[in-house]
């Protein structure tokens, strides 16, 4: 996993510094983001190879933000993992409809995080 670049978006400082911690051990170069509106003037700059982004978030939830990453031609083909506690099947496929590539359900294991990754790159 070195040197992949790898976005958190969460408003959560824990989730972020959680995964910030895990993926900068096993090489990855990650860039952190605690809401919507501020990920994608980083996405623009850094872009990244997997983004993470939290589904609840203020001013531009996740789906929102997923939606527009992926409307952009530039970053379509970007995997985009949403992190969310809800777990319905509701969930799921809104993640689905907004483009999502996988969904990770929190509290996440270092391997889940570590495998989403594998899987998408």
């Amino acid at each position: 996993m070195a040197g992949i670049k790898v976005m958190v978006i969460d408003d959560s400082k824990t989730i972020r510094r959680t995964a910030e911690t895990l993926l900068s051990r096993r090489g990855c170069e990650v860039i952190t983001a605690v809401d919507g509106f501020e990920a994608l003037a980083k996405i623009a700059d850094h872009h990244p190879q997997v983004i993470f982004v939290d589904v609840m978030m203020p001013r531009l939830d996740g789906y929102q933000a997923c939606a527009l990453i992926k409307n952009n031609p530039r970053f379509r083909d970007t995997p985009v993992v949403m992190l969310t506690s809800k777990d319905g099947l509701f969930d799921r496929a809104r993640g689905r409809i907004v483009g999502s590539d996988r969904y990770l359900t929190k509290p996440f294991t270092r391997d889940e995080l570590f495998e989403a990754i594998e899987a998408l790159i």
